[in-house]
């Protein structure tokens, strides 16, 4: 059986934190699908990125903890044409390195989770609303096993997680009318820099295995699939859902 393949050509898609990891995947499988891409980063221009290759993409500075940077990036967007899919990928936990059960960083934490995203898809709402991709315009929220389980390091990423899930289902309600469709993913331990620090110690990382039924860590390449998925005519009666690409974690 040969692998499934998508075709977004002439769809236009945003997807937050595209510079490096998940977010990184999941761009670069919309562009080989045919979509154009916008992603975002943290750093003034595309430049500023030596150890990535951004040229398949638009690259657009926003940093989702800050309300001014997030409502440039979307009056950007609307010089520009309509957005088909947005993917809010982009987070952090442990903000500057600091402790996320000081209430000042608890709130950075949410701020750069949950607040920034939903004032960034909230300010997508009419450019999505006017997609012509087929199943509609499509917002796709990246959780987290974090939604579901405590994770007494990062308090205020597992909060802002867990409130994703729910501002999933909120706005694939409300929105429905509108033809847009809202859904999320929810990776398990996924390999990247940010997780990176994790994966080096084995005490940290056997318990996370042992739990997961299939026995491995995932990759950016098994959750850019399910992203493709559920922004595609596939997937048109889908909405308000959250999977889970976790190896079976959340089962276990």
């Amino acid at each position: 059986m040969s692998a499934v393949a998508f075709d977004f050509t002439g769809a236009r898609v945003l997807v937050t934190g595209g510079t490096s990891g998940i977010g990184a995947g999941i761009a670069s499988a919309f562009s080989t699908a045919g979509a154009s891409v916008i992603v975002t980063g943290t750093r003034p221009s595309a430049a500023d990125y030596a150890d990535a290759d951004l040229s398949a993409f638009d690259y657009r500075p926003c940093r989702l903890g800050e309300p001014d940077s997030v409502d440039a990036l979307v009056a950007g967007l609307g010089t520009r044409g309509d957005l088909d899919v947005l993917v809010n990928n982009a987070g952090a936990n442990l903000p500057g390195g600091r402790d996320e059960w000081q209430p000042d960083v608890f709130a950075d934490s949410v701020a750069i989770n949950l607040t920034g995203p939903f004032r960034l898809t909230t300010g997508c709402r009419d450019l999505l609303a006017a997609s012509g991709l087929a199943g509609g315009g499509n917002v796709v929220n990246l959780a987290s096993m974090a939604s579901y389980f405590a994770v007494p390091m990062v308090p205020g990423y597992g909060a802002a997680k867990a409130a994703l899930v729910q501002m999933t289902k909120t706005l694939a309600v409300q929105w429905a009318s509108l033809g847009i469709r809202v859904n999320a993913v929810a990776p398990g331990l996924i390999e990247t820099a940010m997780t990176e620090p994790m994966l080096g110690f084995d005490e940290l990382l056997a318990p996370f295995l042992a739990r997961t039924p299939m026995g491995r860590t995932g990759t950016p390449a098994d959750v850019a699939p399910a992203v493709l998925f559920l922004a595609s005519p596939a997937a048109a009666y889908v909405t308000g859902a959250t999977l889970p690409v976790d190896g079976g974690y959340s089962s276990a």
